[in-house]
């Protein structure tokens, strides 16, 4: 389905890319996003971070700089306290500021569950737009978060894991993907995306079947949060797990008959994210020693582009 006959319009949903791209000169383009999640911790602060760097996310995606955001807020504001809600606007606000964007406003509406996200304007040149469909065989794929947020947050919300252990990911789950997506820029990369909701295998798919190429993902090289694997075994899981296995059904194969444990990891969503960069795989070693050296400790060379006629995975 097209979205637009307006050639300015560079990017629309055809593609599952990340945000929409509109050139407005030769030299100049908008990038618009929207997200919002409900609460993935309890303290409200860490919600606003956490909620702001998982929109701001996609714009760093694109490739782009982020401008100017605008608050998207669902509070239930006669049942809580709306001091909770200044805390969630003040973190939010802090991870915009030092993205070097700035809080322009918003909108809120009384409603039963508390939910936060933000509107992301952002800013790319024409040319220099990174999309989820510019894979090449030969390609390397590098990850720049851990993966496994998704059942860590269900097992501390039902008593499986403690707060303390889930609090140590924190400060990873809420750092914008700046640092990745400034030092990814400095080399070729082909296609990015982020990984959340759907998943590192969900998203990985999106990639392959976009630019119709095979890609292989490396299991033991995947980079996962402590104790995922072990809230799996323990009987913990999401509510988008089996949306998400069923989203790939048919794409994708288990070829080194990893555990059904282990296989769940593939599909746990994921709230902020690591981008996912596609660059040749002669630059790969040098980018995760780049990233490291800016900070991002976890970026993994985690898998290749081996064929360029399928859109498929094989998990390795």
């Amino acid at each position: 389905m097209k979205t637009s006959n307006d050639p300015n319009l560079l990017v629309g949903f055809e593609t599952s890319d990340d945000a929409a791209v509109y050139r407005t000169s030769p030299e100049s383009a908008l990038i618009s996003t929207v997200d919002f999640i409900t609460p993935p911790v309890d303290d409200p602060y860490w919600f606003g971070q956490i909620a702001a760097a998982n929109s701001i996310s996609d714009v760093y995606a694109m490739g782009g700089k982020p401008l100017a955001a605008l608050s998207l807020v669902m509070f239930p504001a006669t049942q809580l306290d709306m001091g909770l809600l200044k805390d969630i606007l003040r973190g939010a606000s802090d991870k915009v500021l030092e993205a070097d964007a700035c809080m322009a406003g918003g909108h809120s509406v009384d409603d039963n569950e508390p939910k936060f996200g933000l509107a992301v304007t952002g800013i790319v040149h024409p040319d220099q737009v990174l999309t989820n469909r510019g894979v090449r065989k030969g390609d390397s794929l590098i990850l720049t978060k851990p993966l496994g947020t998704g059942v860590l947050f269900n097992a501390s919300r039902a008593g499986k894991l403690p707060y303390g252990e889930l609090e140590a990911i924190l400060p990873n789950v809420a750092a914008l993907n700046r640092k990745a997506m400034e030092t990814a820029l400095n080399f070729d990369v082909h296609a990015c995306t982020d990984v959340t909701g759907f998943a590192i295998l969900g998203h990985t798919l999106e990639m392959a079947r976009g630019s119709g190429v095979r890609i292989d993902l490396f299991f033991d090289a995947l980079p996962f949060h402590p104790h995922a694997l072990d809230m799996y075994k323990k009987g913990e899981t999401t509510g988008s797990n089996e949306p998400n296995r069923k989203l790939v059904e048919g794409f994708w194969e288990n070829a080194s008959n990893r555990s059904a444990h282990e296989e769940e990891l593939l599909f746990d969503p994921q709230t902020s994210g690591g981008l996912l960069l596609s660059v040749p795989g002669s630059q790969a070693d040098e980018l995760v020693t780049a990233l490291k050296q800016a900070g991002v400790e976890t970026a993994a060379r985690i898998g290749e582009v081996v064929d360029d006629d399928q859109g498929f995975i094989r998990v390795v």
